[in-house]
């Protein structure tokens, strides 16, 4: 297996590691313009599948810390999901509290309003065993949020669909969306990374890996997109001190996740006509 690193991404950017002169070969930055992490802002207005990322922000209340993630509208029956990291919402078995997403955020503002979480999911042995490895093919969660009668997507467009992917897969062209904090980055601009996808591990979901881009603090949560659809979530990746840094990518596919996404979107419509 991978030597893989979790670690949760913090909004202030003292906290985060300065990162070396390059940590992703030159010769395997796809994006253009890319920089020492492969990463690039994206051009604004922000628009389609950018128009619907957006950061996910909470707090711990054992740290008192602040924890900022992306996330991304999931296309869904409710029209009122968003998809992310698990670790984004549980951080060493308890949950975070005072979660909002903030769709299309750019520059410290919310584009498209504050959406307060009312319910979030996440798989069951990720909230009821401690921290492994073992444990990142799970690490997807969604939040289902809410604001008056109108859902998420009547203000965003509608969301981005799933695209299950089998083990083995590889995609190629991948899009990384996120919000990286730290040295050289702000924490309040959106960047993107080109990608090229393998499988990582074959247990459980698996897990995809690129060796185009490493992800910062900030970015985990964000989608990786192919094709117009959602295809996994930033996990995690390897230190940033690694010279030739991965990041690892949690798949969207076989039962855990479509399991919890009917879940979620059942659990979610019938509040809506309560």
């Amino acid at each position: 297996m991978l030597r893989l690193v979790l670690s949760l991404a913090l909004i202030d950017p003292t906290a985060v590691t300065e990162v070396s002169q390059r940590n992703v070969p030159s010769a395997r930055v796809l994006t253009p313009d890319g920089d020492r992490l492969g990463y690039a802002p994206v051009a604004r207005p922000y628009a389609g599948a950018r128009r619907l990322t957006g950061v996910l922000l909470g707090h711990d209340p054992v740290s008192r810390r602040d924890v900022l993630c992306g996330g991304t509208v999931i296309g869904s029956r409710s029209r009122s999901l968003v998809l992310t990291a698990a670790h984004c919402l549980y951080n060493h078995g308890r949950s975070l509290e005072n979660l909002a997403f903030l769709p299309g955020y750019d520059g410290g503002r919310p584009g498209l309003g504050v959406w307060p979480a009312v319910r979030t999911w996440v798989p069951a042995r990720w909230r009821n065993r401690p921290y492994s490895p073992g444990l990142l093919p799970y690490d997807i969660g969604l939040v289902g949020v809410g604001r008056g009668k109108r859902p998420l997507e009547a203000v965003t467009g509608r969301g981005l669909p799933a695209m299950t992917t089998a083990k083995g897969a590889t995609l190629e062209g991948l899009e990384l969306l996120g919000y990286p904090a730290g040295k050289g980055y702000p924490g309040t601009r959106l960047y993107r990374c080109v990608g090229d996808a393998s499988e990582a591990v074959f247990e459980g979901p698996g897990l995809m890996v690129t060796r185009n881009c490493h992800a910062a603090a900030g970015g985990s949560g964000g989608p990786a997109m192919y094709g117009g659809s959602v295809a996994g979530v930033v996990s995690s990746s390897s230190p940033l001190s690694d010279s030739k840094g991965y990041t690892v990518l949690a798949r969207l596919g076989e039962k855990p996740f479509k399991r919890m996404f009917a879940r979620a979107d059942r659990t979610m419509r019938l509040r809506q006509r309560g």
